[in-house]
């Protein structure tokens, strides 16, 4: 069938004759419904590290975003939302009226009683705002004034890996783009040897619930808009250093060598992957040399130990992330994201939640007077959340200290700080029980689009097409919360 071919040239594949020949039409045409991007489904104005022409929309009032993720659950009952009803009705039955027959995880679900429980820490009033805040965060309650408290934030998702996919992407199914994806898509960049969307985990024990790879990854959006995600120790990027023998002016060249040998690949295939990639190469050569620098802490003066905790010396852990956050801020890196494992207390809550609260309050609160005294919080804007909050009434014995508390995805509690934010505010009412909202609803869609109204984004144009529809981080739901701004 080839024979046509000179016998000199090498013989192409039956795959490359049809891609070459009138039948690669259909090819390219069945490409196109899989992949959009292949035929320029990408925007031009999009490639590099520039973000979308016509972006923002608005004057923006944050330039970047450091998210502090609670993974977990942490319990609004015994962090920020106090209920003196409920200790006044200590071990009384959960009223059906309160619950409303709404669904309940299998972990409870077939528990007979449901006793109130009344959370075991003390909480005071702080600064001038007021803010009521548990025992456990003394440090937070320092910065209290610059907080703004949403204590009716809500989700559909009831269970953890839905529920933080939904916090993270906007939907409970996987495989759409997270938010630093969004925001890296939409803004660019703002330096050009530092990704523009870099994530942190630390916290955890065996046993844990995972964080999976998807919950920073770019879903349908170019490839390089997924996070890069620093280590805790060794190389903080993977092959960041070259091997052994191999120079700089040696991995030059090789990088060279590879860009022509890619652009080759686009011109024949015009697949934006391809330019992705090599992006990525640049981007991870010049890491090689501002990288280093970000993560060296030897440069911060004793203060900034005792001001984020002897914990910032050591690499991985939370408050060494917090200190890392505000040097990659201070560098322009637009969306930094911090992961916090294991707080899923079903067990043995009244330690567990002092002991993740001894990991993360003092960084936390370090990271805003950090940011602020450093003339940064007024355009960056800092988001502490978890997945959902925790029921008002026991998992367990709770005759005994090993209880703990179910999911609760009806009303939780979230604080932002800076970035246009109004400071000093608490936002929200739920009832007696933590169990409802009373007043404020805000939906994580509406969190969502206020968020992105932040750096400047109307939620509802930023969009991407994919598969014939034009999808956005907020669905098709959400509204900009306009009592949290300033």
């Amino acid at each position: 069938m080839l024979g046509f071919l000179d016998r000199g040239r090498p013989a192409v594949s039956r795959r490359h004759f049809l891609a070459r020949g009138t039948n690669g039409l259909g090819l390219v045409a069945l490409a196109s419904l899989l992949n959009p991007r292949l035929l320029g489904g990408e925007r031009a104005e999009n490639r590099g590290s520039r973000g979308l022409a016509g972006l923002p929309h608005h004057a923006p009032r944050a330039r970047r975003v450091i998210f502090l993720f609670q993974s977990g659950g942490p319990s609004q009952v015994d962090l920020f939302d106090p209920k003196p009803e409920v200790r006044k009705r200590h071990g009384e039955e959960l009223p059906e009226s309160v619950r409303m027959g709404q669904r309940l995880t299998s972990m409870t679900s077939d528990q007979k009683s449901k006793p109130l429980t009344a959370s075991p820490f003390r909480f005071r009033r702080h600064g001038a705002s007021g803010a009521e805040l548990s025992e456990l965060l003394p440090y937070t309650a320092q910065v209290a004034d610059d907080l703004c408290l949403v204590r009716t934030v809500h989700t559909e998702a009831i269970n953890h890996d839905p529920g933080i996919t939904f916090f993270q992407t906007g939907s409970q199914q996987p495989g759409r783009p997270s938010m630093g994806a969004w925001v890296s898509y939409g803004l660019g960049s703002e330096v050009e040897d530092l990704p523009a969307f870099v994530v942190f985990l630390s916290g955890g024990v065996p046993g844990d619930q995972p964080l999976f790879g998807r919950l920073w990854g770019p879903g349908f959006l170019p490839s390089q808009h997924q996070a890069v995600k620093f280590r805790g120790q060794g190389d903080p990027v993977l092959y960041l250093s070259n091997p052994p023998g191999v120079s700089e002016s040696t991995r030059r060249r090789m990088l060279d060598g590879l860009a022509a040998l890619n652009r080759l690949q686009h011109d024949e295939w015009g697949d934006p992957e391809t330019l992705a990639r090599i992006q990525q190469y640049e981007l991870a050569f010049r890491m090689q040399r501002t990288l280093p620098r970000v993560m060296d802490l030897s440069d911060e003066p004793a203060e900034t130990f005792e001001l984020y905790g002897e914990d910032a010396k050591q690499p991985g852990t939370y408050a060494a992330n917090c200190l890392l956050a505000r040097r990659l801020a201070e560098r322009g890196v637009r969306f930094i994201q911090l992961y916090h494992r294991d707080w899923d207390h079903h067990t043995n809550l009244p330690s567990r939640i002092r002991g993740k609260c001894q990991q993360t309050d003092q960084a936390s609160a370090a990271l805003v007077h950090d940011l602020k005294r450093r003339g940064l919080l007024q355009d960056t804007l800092v988001v502490w959340a978890g997945e959902f909050g925790r029921t008002v009434y026991c998992q367990g014995d709770l005759e005994r200290d090993n209880y703990g508390r179910d999911h609760h995805p009806r009303c939780f509690t979230v604080w932002l700080a800076g970035g246009g934010v109004r400071a000093g505010q608490t936002v929200g009412r739920t009832d007696d029980f933590s169990y409802n909202i009373v007043e404020d609803p805000v939906h994580v869609h509406d969190l969502q689009a206020t968020l992105l109204h932040c750096l400047g984004i109307d939620h509802e144009r930023l969009t991407y097409r994919f598969q014939g529809r034009d999808f956005r981080l907020t669905d098709i739901a959400g509204k900009v919360v306009e009592k949290l701004l300033l």
